[in-house]
């Protein structure tokens, strides 16, 4: 029987508690945590628990299982105030909740939550060497979720939905203001804004056409001696010729329209005077039929001999 199926056997906390450190020295988290775990309940009370917490979460951590250590590290921090490794399970709770967070493209609740106990940290312990490289962890998390806002904008316009992509990249500036992204994301407002002016309905393009323009001028001013500068200036410059043309079907459809409504009103002169013409035969018709009605017919014949 090996020394760790004793001590899983045994009720000799001591012994425990012995084996368990010993396979956390030599890195054999597996074996450590088990026993650390029959310890558990055992030291519950005594001076042996925060040893057995705090060893507990950095073999966790070893073992990749950030989520259970950033957990352990947390309640180490606030179950042992006093203890002189307080700030130190509070900087590895933070830690492992960054290490926790998931790739851009996957669900993104895990950074938000690294995030915040990163700042807590920063918050609670601003003048601590581990604060250092906090600021840093939170720019990499806060790109990760810029990033994935972008990329959930950007296939809005692989889709060739121009109009929820630029509403999209929209709300990434005003989440993100001071991202680095933004002269990409200006670069794919202004293509989906000149998409869709182009291919608008013609209610609505003038307006879209404005848009658009008013935007190339956006880029050139925030964005000069760029490659997106140039981008602008040549969709403006479609953008205005577009809008020429569009002036001139708008001037066709007027006159179409302004002859459409004389043929109608035309029509309606004529349905006018038919029904007028209507009334009055049938008003004289009734005033015949009314007199006819009226006469009565002759009660006495005469009989005249020849």
């Amino acid at each position: 029987m090996t020394e760790v199926e004793k001590a899983k056997r045994s009720a000799d906390k001591d012994f425990i508690l012995k084996v368990a450190d010993k396979k956390y020295e030599k890195k054999k988290w597996n074996d450590a945590l088990a026993l650390y775990e029959r310890l558990d309940k055992l030291v519950a009370g005594t001076d042996d628990a925060p040893h057995v917490v705090f060893n507990s979460a950095y073999a966790n951590y070893y073992s990749k299982s950030y989520k259970l250590a950033g957990h352990q590290f947390k309640q180490f921090s606030i179950n042992f105030p006093s203890d002189p490794r307080k700030e130190e399970a509070a900087y590895m709770s933070a830690l492992c909740y960054y290490k926790d967070s998931y790739d851009y493209n996957l669900d993104q609740s895990s950074t938000d939550l690294a995030i915040n106990e990163l700042q807590s940290f920063l918050d609670n312990y601003p003048d601590s060497e581990r604060s250092k490289n906090i600021n840093e962890l939170i720019d990499e998390l806060s790109y990760k979720l810029e990033f994935k806002a972008y990329e959930n904008a950007r296939q809005y316009y692989k889709m060739a939905n121009y109009k929820s992509a630029s509403i999209a990249f929209e709300n990434v500036l005003d989440d993100f203001p001071s991202t680095k992204l933004r002269p990409k994301i200006y670069d794919f407002i202004l293509k989906s804004r000149y998409e869709l002016a182009l291919n608008s309905v013609f209610d609505l393009k003038r307006e879209r056409i404005d848009e658009a323009l008013s935007f190339t001028r956006q880029v050139e001013r925030e964005l000069p001696d760029s490659e997106y500068s140039k981008t602008a200036a040549d969709l403006r410059d479609k953008l205005v010729k577009e809008k020429e043309n569009f002036a001139k079907a708008e001037a066709e459809m007027e006159i179409r329209k302004a002859e459409l409504l004389k043929k109608q009103r035309a029509l309606e002169a004529d349905e006018q005077n038919r029904l007028e013409r209507d009334v009055l035969k049938n008003s004289q018709k009734a005033r015949r039929d009314s007199a006819a009605t009226s006469t009565p017919p002759p009660t006495i014949n005469f009989n005249i001999r020849k």
